[in-house]
């Protein structure tokens, strides 16, 4: 936003997957909604974007993606024609390493942001700074909370697990969650959490919902923010719920695989807010941002599989304290 003349608009190109979190972003902020999905396999669509970018006239476009895909997120910088555009040096990526390299000439500059594996909100703020001139330390990982939906009114104390992730080898067993309420709805009401259709797909984690006091929710993250705020914890694998329960300020702990540890889980230090609890079942092989080597074990990561529902529960009596 620094980077914006007088009178300028902002916009933010988002997926559509992450479009649930646009209501993060200041009102005067403009977001563009893009599939990328579409946009790979339908010409029709991807001429309907590129033409949008095209005549927005951009004059600056920033590429704040280290992963970048060729085809996809450095068509639509290209598409924008604006006489600046900047970039991070793309992660190396073996299948398009040539075509990443082929598309240098899109940017005006890039910027070096140093090793592969790093805290995503560190190699951010670095970035910003570089673009800015005003270099900071990384901010803490909470929103201002005076600009968020107030805490709902509960009836009990409440604690929210969610169980589901885009990539569902990243998913913990139902037994493990079984567990985690049998020990806390004596004391606690569960809200269980997911996108609409979570349960169709994952029609094992019915039974999640059967004991008394176990309700489910499958409210857009919007909508969700005042239970996050309320909850006495919020219990979820390492998808967007957990780092949206960590930045609105609820208690926190994440059921997290090795796959993206350095990079994604846990937070760096200098960015942990206090709420935010991680586990995980460490492996040589952490950091393989999920190209995964070894055999699933029962559909999962082995480093999934890996965690000790013992030291989860423990975790979790830990978090809640007294309350148990």
């Amino acid at each position: 936003m620094a980077l914006a003349k007088e009178g300028e608009i902002i916009s933010v190109l988002l997926r559509a997957d992450a479009a649930q979190m646009a209501f993060l972003f200041p009102p005067d902020i403009e977001t563009v909604i893009v599939d990328f999905h579409r946009f790979a396999r339908n010409p029709a669509y991807r001429k309907a974007v590129t033409g949008k970018l095209f005549r927005a006239n951009f004059r600056l476009v920033v590429s704040t993606d280290y992963l970048r895909h060729p085809y996809l997120d450095e068509v639509m910088a290209a598409a924008c024609a604006a006489p600046e555009c900047v970039a991070m040096e793309p992660r190396s990526w073996p299948k398009y390493d040539w075509a990443l390299k082929r598309n240098r000439h899109i940017f005006t500059k890039l910027y070096d942001s140093g090793a592969a594996l790093q805290d995503k909100i560190g190699r951010w703020s670095r970035f910003a700074g570089w673009l800015t001139g005003c270099s900071e330390p990384p901010p803490t990982a909470l929103l201002n909370e005076e600009k968020l939906a107030a805490a709902q009114a509960l009836e009990r104390p409440t604690v929210v697990i969610q169980p589901f992730s885009a990539v569902k080898e990243k998913q913990s067993p139902p037994e493990l969650y079984r567990r985690i309420i049998e020990a806390v709805t004596p004391r606690y009401d569960v809200v269980v959490t997911g996108a609409p259709g979570d349960l169709d797909r994952n029609p094992e984690y019915r039974e999640l919902m059967a004991p008394p006091g176990v309700t489910f929710n499958s409210a857009a993250f919007a909508e969700i923010v005042p239970l996050l705020r309320a909850a006495a914890l919020v219990i979820s694998v390492d998808t967007a719920l957990m780092h949206l329960g960590i930045a609105v300020g609820a208690p926190t702990l994440c059921l997290a695989s090795a796959a993206y540890v350095g990079e994604i889980v846990p937070y760096d230090p200098a960015v942990a807010p206090p709420n935010a609890n991680f586990i995980y079942h460490d492996m040589d092989c952490r950091g393989c941002l999920g190209d995964c080597v070894h055999q699933l074990v029962d559909g999962m990561y082995p480093c999934v599989a890996g965690l000790d529902a013992d030291a989860v529960l423990t975790e979790v009596k830990r978090a809640l304290g007294t309350g148990l």
